[in-house]
């Protein structure tokens, strides 16, 4: 599917007339006058982003061949054929994603034109993590009372209303505004998982999981793989307000198709209980199985050692190239976004129980996350290198965050879903504002890099005595 997109990308810009170069390296990709408009954003840009496409979409062609048949991009597929809701609430989903990482370029652009320091780049991650603590409250309060679709329906519609703050701040130059809307989106997103994996509980089979799983990856994924890439060409061909413009047409377009989910969902997936049946108490945790406490660890977990390092990569950015920070962060976020969707999809679908059951896969993932990043540094002088460990590391620690949603799905029946994935939501979001705090701090201090180095080892560590106390 990601190659689908890089080819598509590709391919709308053949058609454009071919522009002048100083290097003809790919006279094709940018139409004319391209390069003129570009002046705050770096011609590195121009150059490392289809590297960045050719690169990563061949690499995943040669790992999609080697699992291809019983890869979860086939399940999903083949979920996709038999469930009509389950195609609309894709689209709706994508859309939504697709105004989502327009909105991040323009924030964390606006961010790096106006100077930001390394430590509000690094808030700025951790204000678009924390309010999801309390938005999976308010989420799984809401799956006891109101259908999950009628959930997801007001989160479209909060998020469009969310707008007004990133317009403030472009208009008034205030850096507090546009940080209020990460925050917003954070409280949104809290909302809809759990009512993402309710509805995925209830209108598929048990056999049918892994391509929840895979929807979830893609769903999260394409916020950024096409919000980014569509917003780092157009961060300075368009004005950031029509950005916005766009941003709220996504939001409305995804309403309106998630209201078209809604109509056609069939009453034997609604699961409605009557109106005077008892709402289940919530489970308590000394009452999971060590299993399912697995389950709902293995985000917070990937959130300890992912999170700081996913919060420093625009400061390491700053730090590795202060003169053309804009050219190298933006690609950069591109690439990891481009890994974040290609990794779950290339797990095999029947292995999915054993591979989440497995420490040495789980670490050995993490841990080739954190070498592409540790290695980022040093081989920052190779702009392609640079795009490829980010790319990598990504595909990596997103194989881990497949296998836990699908932990959840699997190990949780009914109502628990709802709650088991807003516990696990919680868990990641106090652990990610804990890493990325303290790395935030440590930045200031001793520098993007050596923050990076500390934090990430540090919680490695604690993965590894968490997994060793819940093995299975």
């Amino acid at each position: 599917m990601a190659a689908f997109f890089v080819s598509a990308l590709l391919k709308s810009f053949s058609q454009s007339p071919p522009p002048v170069l100083p290097c003809a390296t790919f006279p094709l990709l940018f139409p004319p006058g391209f390069l003129s408009q570009c002046n705050e954003f770096s011609s590195l840009t121009v150059f490392l982003l289809p590297v960045a496409c050719v690169q990563c979409g061949g690499f995943l062609l040669f790992l999609m061949r080697i699992s291809f048949m019983n890869s979860l991009l086939i399940a999903l597929i083949r979920a996709l054929r038999s469930h009509r809701w389950l195609r609309l609430l894709g689209c709706a989903f994508i859309l939504s994603s697709l105004g989502n990482g327009l909105t991040q370029v323009v924030v964390f652009g606006q961010l790096l034109r106006w100077n930001a320091s390394p430590a509000t780049l690094t808030f700025t991650y951790m204000l678009a993590t924390l309010p999801g603590f309390l938005g999976s409250l308010w989420g799984e309060h809401l799956c006891r009372r109101m259908s999950p679709l009628w959930i997801l329906i007001l989160t479209e519609i909060l998020g469009m209303v969310a707008l007004i703050f990133p317009l403030y701040g472009l208009l008034s130059h205030n850096i507090s505004a546009l940080l209020a809307v990460q925050s917003a989106e954070a409280l949104f997103s809290g909302m809809s998982y759990p009512a993402l994996t309710l509805l995925f509980k209830r209108g598929l089979s048990a056999e049918e999981l892994p391509a929840a799983t895979a929807m979830e990856t893609l769903i999260f994924a394409s916020q950024v793989l096409l919000g980014t890439g569509a917003g780092v060409l157009l961060f300075n061909v368009v004005s950031p307000l029509s950005m916005l413009l766009l941003d709220a047409l996504s939001f409305s377009a995804s309403a309106v198709l998630l209201l078209t989910t809604r109509k056609i969902f069939q009453a034997r997936y609604a699961e409605t209980p009557p109106a005077d049946a008892p709402i289940p108490a919530p489970l308590r945790w000394k009452n999971y199985s060590p299993l399912q406490k697995r389950s709902i660890l293995l985000l917070p977990a990937l959130a300890a050692v992912g999170s700081p390092a996913m919060a420093l990569l625009p400061a390491l950015a700053q730090q590795i190239r202060p003169e053309e920070t804009t050219g190298l962060a933006l690609p950069l976020l591109f690439a990891r976004s481009l890994g974040q969707l290609c990794g779950p999809l290339l797990l095999n679908a029947d292995k999915l129980r054993h591979y989440s059951a497995s420490n040495g896969r789980l670490l050995l993932c993490l841990m080739l996350f954190l070498g592409g990043y540790f290695l980022l540094p040093p081989l920052s002088v190779w702009p392609v290198a640079s795009l490829a460990l980010i790319f990598s590391a990504h595909l990596a620690s997103n194989m881990v965050f497949a296998l836990g949603t699908f932990g959840v799905l699997q190990n949780f029946a009914g109502r628990q879903v709802a709650t088991a994935s807003a516990l696990a939501w919680r868990g990641q979001v106090m652990v990610s504002a804990v890493a990325t705090g303290t790395a935030g701090l440590l930045a200031e201090s001793i520098g993007a890099t050596g923050a990076l180095y500390s934090v990430s080892l540090a919680s490695l560590a604690g993965v590894v005595i968490l997994l060793w106390r819940y093995r299975t």
